[in-house]
């Protein structure tokens, strides 16, 4: 998955940000959401839509630290909106839209599911560590949020490592690799054909792999500044102290996300060594959550980005036109 900025490049390119999903590929521009599926007839289907960001609705959202938030959302709603698709057109199904009431729910379960994950089960079982070995680990202690971090990552990459051992999570993490190629094509200027795609890297800066492993980074940097500070027994109970230290990281990930973003946007922009060391390790994760694809799967990316920008197009005339 590529993350979209909703803006121009200097150069005038339109940022495009995208995501594998089954047998296909979903590609966000500012303003249009497509996905393209190859059917299990060999035939592509494709599905566009305007899309219409909360940022042109309120334009404060696209300040600096608060865009990344918004990203986030839309990258959760879209990409749940392309794998429901992309799930009956691999199988041949009529298509079965989601309801408003039914995408929130999934978007509900899907952020209550990474928040139990990567910081409730995190947080207590370094609890538990520390009880088990008799060792003074409270959220006052640096030592505290290294463990913490070093389960927040392990579990990130081992669930990552097992479902890459799955056939079909592979072919996904083909159109992966698939999506980032043809990406790199646009943005370095060549035309969209599937042999000027296969040159390029797999890996990209702005993929949301890179970007959830710095949000889990940023966030034990952050806790071991700000939680030294807080009282020893802040509420005369533990059980009640922890679960309010919970609370409070759970606030603190909005602003770690908009941090992350505003690191990914400025790696994506420059060559600074520091920004690249930075986002390094969210690289290397890339090679984990990418595969080469064939042929046949940067057909699917190419069409998908190449339906993306001539629909963008379609809408900035129209908009000129009002």
């Amino acid at each position: 998955m590529i993350l979209n900025n909703n803006s121009s490049s200097s150069v005038g390119l339109v940022k495009v940000g995208g995501q594998a999903v089954i047998e296909g590929i979903m590609m966000r521009a500012p303003k249009t959401f497509t996905v393209v599926v190859r059917r299990p007839d060999g035939q592509l289907s494709v599905r566009e839509d305007r899309w219409y960001s909360p940022m042109e609705k309120w334009p404060l959202l696209k300040k600096p630290f608060l865009r990344g938030c918004v990203v986030l959302y839309e990258a959760l709603f879209n990409g749940i909106q392309a794998l429901t698709y992309s799930a009956q057109e691999a199988l041949g199904e009529e298509e079965e839209k989601l309801s408003p009431l039914a995408l929130a729910g999934t978007i509900g379960f899907a952020l209550g599911g990474a928040i139990l994950l990567f910081v409730v089960v995190p947080h207590l079982a370094t609890l538990g560590i520390g009880a088990l070995t008799g060792a003074d680990l409270g959220v006052r202690n640096v030592w505290f949020h290294v463990i913490d971090g070093i389960i927040k990552v392990s579990i990130f990459v081992g669930y990552i490592g097992l479902i890459s051992m799955l056939k079909e999570i592979r072919r996904v993490f083909q159109y992966h690799g698939a999506e980032h190629k043809s990406i790199h094509a646009y943005e370095r200027g060549d035309e969209l054909t599937v042999e000027n795609a296969k040159k390029y890297s797999t890996l990209h800066a702005r993929c949301g792999t890179a970007f959830i492993l710095l949000v889990l980074m940023l966030s034990i940097l952050l806790f071991t500044i700000v939680f030294p500070f807080v009282p020893k027994d802040l509420f005369g109970n533990r059980i009640v102290t922890n679960i309010f230290f919970i609370l409070v990281k759970i606030a603190l990930l909005p602003p770690i996300a908009g941090i992350s973003y505003e690191l990914i946007r400025l790696a994506d922009k420059s060559q600074n060594a520091v920004l690249l060391f930075i986002l390094s390790p969210g690289l290397w994760l890339q090679k984990l959550t990418t595969r080469e694809p064939s042929d046949d799967q940067l057909e699917v990316a190419i069409v998908a980005l190449k339906r993306t920008l001539q629909k963008e197009e379609e809408w900035a005339e129209i908009k000129n036109a009002l």
